[in-house]
């Protein structure tokens, strides 16, 4: 079973007064270039995967798709969606992603943000992803990237010319790393960006689009902090077609 990190108290807490928890998709810095992956939503059946508080469902609904399927294993994030959302056509699951059934070609597009880096067995995930879309159907997915979720220290590095770099810690040894962010004890499952990339095309899928997201210059002049993420990839987009 997926690690429910989320329904932890103090990790709730904590993870509410983000800013992409306060004010949603304003409050995410790489929404625009995750957005420009996403293929029209006209008429599109959602699979909103790791929905948390529904904030790409809702937008989804919006732009046009006919109906959004949301699933957490977090009953915290669902209850918290719940209360933001008055659209009978956007229905919340709670269940593990780990085993949730996920149908047959149910949907036209599966989406999903900070939830794939959780998954102990993504290949098996993947493979129901394949199954629950229609031909032609997209995935779009928005996860930690291998290198950020590596590091032998929470800081940068300086090396001799006192140029800053990002330490890394056995970045070719997969499997669970332990972190501890907003709560001590995170689990999230490492695997190298080639091992990601070769389990979407094994489960079927043709790969269309791999981005290494870094803050825009204008992302960097409303938050100065985020400079520091041009250092090191920070997030892992892609996007592939059934």
């Amino acid at each position: 079973m997926t690690q429910n990190i989320y329904d932890t108290p103090d990790f709730f807490a904590g993870y509410s007064q983000l800013p992409r928890s306060v004010h949603g998709l304003d409050g995410a810095p790489e929404w625009p270039a995750l957005r420009a992956m996403l293929p029209p939503l006209d008429g599109a059946r959602m699979l909103d995967l790791g929905c948390g508080f529904g904030w790409y469902a809702r937008w989804m609904r919006s732009q046009g798709a006919a109906s959004v399927e949301g699933i957490d294993v977090s009953e915290n994030m669902l209850a918290r969606a719940r209360e933001l959302t008055q659209d009978p056509a956007i229905t919340y699951r709670h269940d593990d992603l780990e085993t949730a059934v996920l149908g047959e070609g149910a949907f036209d597009l599966a989406f999903s943000v900070l939830a794939l880096h959780y998954i102990v067995d993504l290949a098996g995930l993947l493979g129901r992803i394949h199954a629950a879309l229609a031909p032609g159907g997209r995935l779009v997915v928005h996860m930690e990237h291998p290198i950020f979720m590596a590091p032998s220290s929470p800081d940068f590095a300086k090396d001799n010319k006192g140029r800053r770099f990002w330490p890394l810690d056995r970045y070719l040894e997969e499997g669970p790393r332990t972190t501890d962010w907003l709560a001590p004890g995170v689990v999230k499952q490492h695997r190298m960006l080639s091992t990601t990339l070769n389990h979407v095309m094994d489960a079927g899928f043709a790969l269309e689009r791999v981005e290494e997201w870094r803050p825009t210059d204008a992302a960097i002049a409303q938050a100065p902090r985020m400079a520091a993420e041009r250092d090191r990839p920070m997030f892992l987009f892609f996007a592939a077609r059934r």
